[in-house]
């Protein structure tokens, strides 16, 4: 398995140079195609008049609009101009809901590459949500926080529990796992658990790994007292001094599954490291 087809999700008003920086690595480690991807609309002010002036108005926000996805377009191929090979890069864009609009773009890419730190309300005219990209677009999501400048493989830490989403992060993680120096699986068991059983479920990760010619170490994480399962993730990245932590990514809503579990929410948001997510 590698990566053919990678994607970064761009937004406006925000600083894109991280998840530019990362996504052009990505298209040149495993010399893949790279896709810029962008799309915001005109969102409609509250009281609005009518007639000539409101024709006015909607075509001067719409004109803005397009020379911000112009920008954009123009930012995505400065980054990438010396990242991809043959001159593999794409781009796509549209005045349409960035939701919509990138998460059906995202059939064509093996991988999403986004900022996380969302705001808490974010504007769904100009904001696709990593939250929205990670739950809805059925490929795994890279999440790049600001401060980050380059992919850190060095060493990896798996964040691993015996879900389908957990199995599913790990495959779709494998081509970086093969290139990572380190690679630790930690399990952060709940207070019932059977530590015999955690310690069978990590040993048996870490020999599916070696398989597929990754070197792992397997470990379970102590007790936490009254610390968080993030918490004890967090200390558990800055023993093996993690540049990347993979996971499942899990919510609770059943209506739409936009309210992330504490771990995925936290995941999307630290700033220290990148996280590669899937559902």
């Amino acid at each position: 398995m590698t990566y053919a087809t990678v994607m970064v999700s761009l937004a406006l008003n925000q600083p894109n140079n991280a998840r530019l920086q990362v996504a052009g690595e990505l298209a040149e480690r495993y010399e893949a195609a790279l896709v810029g991807v962008a799309a915001a609309k005109f969102a409609p002010p509250i009281y609005f008049t009518d007639g000539a002036a409101a024709q006015r108005l909607i075509d001067q926000e719409e004109a803005a609009v397009k020379r911000c996805l112009a920008d954009l377009e123009a930012e995505f191929h400065a980054a990438t101009a010396t990242r991809t090979r043959g001159g593999r890069a794409e781009w796509r864009s549209a005045t349409d809901f960035p939701a919509r609009f990138v998460l059906a773009q995202a059939r064509c890419a093996d991988i999403v590459v986004s900022g996380g730190q969302s705001p808490a309300f974010s504007d769904a005219f100009s904001l696709v949500s990593p939250k929205d990209l990670v739950m809805q677009a059925g490929r795994p999501l890279l999440v790049v926080p600001d401060r980050i400048t380059w992919l850190d493989l060095r060493d990896v830490l798996v964040a691993w529990k015996d879900t389908p989403e957990a199995r599913r992060a790990v495959a779709d993680a494998l081509p970086m796992l093969r290139k990572a120096r380190d690679v630790t699986i930690v399990e952060i068991p709940e207070d019932d658990d059977d530590r015999s059983a955690v310690v069978a479920r990590v040993g048996d990760v870490a020999a599916w790994l070696a398989r597929h010619g990754v070197t792992a170490t397997a470990r379970v994480s102590g007790a936490g007292g009254a610390e968080t399962a993030a918490q004890r993730l967090e200390k558990v990245a800055d023993d093996v001094a993690a540049g990347l932590i993979v996971a499942g990514a899990y919510g609770h809503s059943r209506f739409r599954e936009l309210i992330l579990g504490g771990v995925t929410q936290y995941l999307v948001t630290q700033t220290a490291r990148c996280a590669l997510l899937s559902h």
